[in-house]
């Protein structure tokens, strides 16, 4: 009878660090469900712009060009993804970072930029989701979307949730939970109403407002879907500064206590 041979390692562990791609998917997975779980950031981030998408269409307090919801739906969608992946993801940061959260995960193998990274592709799925919601919601309103417009949008849509992804964590992770708190809420109130969201940039503060993200997005949203036209490279390129400028400084200030 012939002896049966197996290959090397059949019959024994064989340990070794996942591939960077399952770490960071796995990372984003869980920063996902933790997420859509969390009452208090649907409501920030999905809740509050549909009562603005309605409320502003609704009630003409605000004057902007008829039919109002060409206007006024792509910088909801601007408002929403500033919601989701700055003001949420620095709050959920800064909580976790209190709770020790982020102190057990300093006890295993994961990096720190596949926390960042991680952060931020679950806000971009957040985020997706939402887009999709608001954009039902505004259709059913009456919105006529520049289909010519749509791919400049998508691009829009990535790098502004990058931007604000990665100031969120920037500022989740360095400052403490109580201060994260009332920094980011101020700060979401103060881009909605000065910083190019609720309202177009008025020719004083234009120079200023279009060189933040808030701006870039709002403006550059509105100009691809309401117009179809190509938003330029502005918006482009300083959504892309903000994202890598804030991206490369989270990764290296994020504190896991």
């Amino acid at each position: 009878m012939s002896e049966q041979t197996f290959a090397s390692g059949t019959f024994r562990p064989d340990p070794g660090r996942a591939s960077l791609a399952r770490i960071l998917g796995v990372q984003a997975l869980t920063e996902t469900k933790l997420a859509l779980r969390n009452g208090e950031q649907v409501l920030l981030t999905l809740l509050i712009p549909i009562v603005l998408l309605i409320g502003l269409d609704l009630v003409g307090f605000i004057p902007v060009p008829a039919p109002r919801i060409d206007t006024i739906a792509p910088r909801i969608l601007a408002l929403a993804i500033m919601s989701s992946a700055f003001t949420s993801q620095a709050i959920s940061l800064g909580f976790d970072r209190r709770y020790g959260v982020l102190r057990r995960l300093a006890a295993t193998a994961v990096p720190r930029w596949s926390i960042v990274g991680g952060r931020m592709l679950a806000a971009l799925a957040v985020v997706i989701i939402q887009l999709v919601v608001l954009s039902v919601i505004a259709l059913l309103l009456g919105w006529s979307p520049a289909a010519s417009g749509i791919p400049a949008a998508v691009l829009l849509v990535l790098l502004g949730t990058a931007a604000f992804g990665a100031l969120g964590v920037l500022l989740g992770g360095a400052v403490r939970a109580e201060i994260v708190l009332a920094v980011a809420n101020l700060v979401w109130f103060v881009l909605l109403l000065a910083g190019g969201i609720a309202v177009g940039a008025r020719d004083g503060f234009a120079a200023i407002v279009n060189f933040l993200p808030s701006g870039a997005l709002a403006e550059g949203l509105h100009t691809a879907l309401a117009s179809g036209g190509w938003p330029g490279w502005q918006p482009i390129a300083v959504l892309a500064v903000w994202a890598l400028a804030a991206g490369g400084l989270a990764t290296r200030t994020t504190r896991f206590v």
